[in-house]
């Protein structure tokens, strides 16, 4: 749960480059929305299975059947759960081929473990995460209570990315810009009266819980399966639930959480200052130097959360400016 950990530097800003935000339930009762799963049982066939990007995909065979739902729309996602071996199989880009299946990329998970993917490494997913597991279920919002983060898209990403997402899709590096793996969650003080059953268990896991972003799409839209069971007239309530309602967490003292780096460094000259703007990876201590003729001339030192730190420093003509983390 992250419904008490500390708020993420910036958060209001990041929050702010969401461009066009609109909670929204990205999944339906009639399956033209969401992503559908597949489990089968250890015995299940496994069949080849070729990918456009080889270097960062785990190789086949894998156990898909060949009647396995495909995701609908450009994403084309085949996810197919192992309950035997606890493994799930994750296709981006999915198509059936001849005997076998080809796809952009796919990777392989220990679900008893939660061993993530190695740095820098994609998965099915634009930030290397598994996807089966950010998805919001039916059958869990039938039992009244979702008990997990979920997965949501923004429109626009920097070249970065949080703990535990191994993986960045973009070459922006405004470090206000959300990064993958950002965490947000519903203020606690949200009000959920007037919210059907479905909606309200899926407000109180954003609380509890929280969304990450796991992928470049639509700004504020939350991933789940689709299943007969939803009621699509409950679920849309969900879009008036406004952007400022949400506030970035400070994930740090999750475990796993590498130490503090400064990412994507922007300095910008006004007069007399230099606001100096970096994504913090983790709370922790940082340096900003002033660096003119090959030598240090200032320096500030501080102490910051995860998240987009912004300070001042004094101009000088000249100097460039660097950032270094305890």
């Amino acid at each position: 749960r992250v419904d008490r950990l500390p708020v993420a530097a910036g958060s209001r800003l990041l929050v702010s480059r969401m461009e066009g935000f609109r909670l929204h339930p990205d999944f339906s009762n009639r399956g033209r929305y969401g992503i559908p799963f597949t489990v089968v049982a250890g015995d299940q066939p496994r069949v080849p299975v070729t990918f456009e990007y080889a270097d960062e995909s785990d190789p086949g065979p894998y156990p898909i059947p060949p009647d396995a739902p495909v995701e609908g729309g450009s994403d084309r996602h085949v996810l197919v759960v192992d309950r035997d071996a606890c493994r799930l199989y994750e296709m981006f880009a999915a198509r059936r081929d001849g005997a076998g299946w080809r796809a952009g990329s796919g990777a392989v998970f220990d679900l008893a473990t939660g061993a993530l993917r190695p740095a820098g490494w994609t998965s099915a997913d634009a930030a290397g995460l598994p996807i089966l597991p950010g998805l919001a279920r039916a059958d869990e919002v039938a039992r009244g209570e979702i008990d997990h983060a979920l997965r949501f898209t923004v429109s626009r990403t920097q070249r970065a990315y949080l703990y535990p997402a191994r993986h960045v899709a973009s070459a922006d590096r405004d470090p206000a810009a959300p990064p993958m793996g950002l965490r947000l969650r519903l203020r606690a003080g949200y009000p959920l009266g007037g919210f059907g059953p479905q909606a309200r268990v899926i407000l109180t896991a954003l609380k509890r819980y929280g969304m990450i972003v796991a992928d470049n799409g639509s700004s504020g839209f939350v991933t789940g399966a689709p299943s007969p069971q939803w009621d699509d007239d409950d679920l849309h309530a969900l879009e008036r639930v406004p952007a400022s309602a949400f506030e970035v967490v400070d994930t740090t003292a999750l475990p796993g959480t590498p130490r503090a780096r400064a990412v994507n460094v922007r300095a910008t000259t006004s007069g007399r200052w230099t606001r100096v703007r970096f994504l913090h990876t983790a709370a922790g201590r940082f340096t900003v130097e002033t660096v003119a003729g090959g030598r240090v001339v200032a320096r500030r030192a501080g102490w910051a959360r995860m998240g987009t730190v912004t300070v001042r420093v004094p101009a000088r003509t000249g100097a460039r400016v660097r950032v270094r983390t305890a």
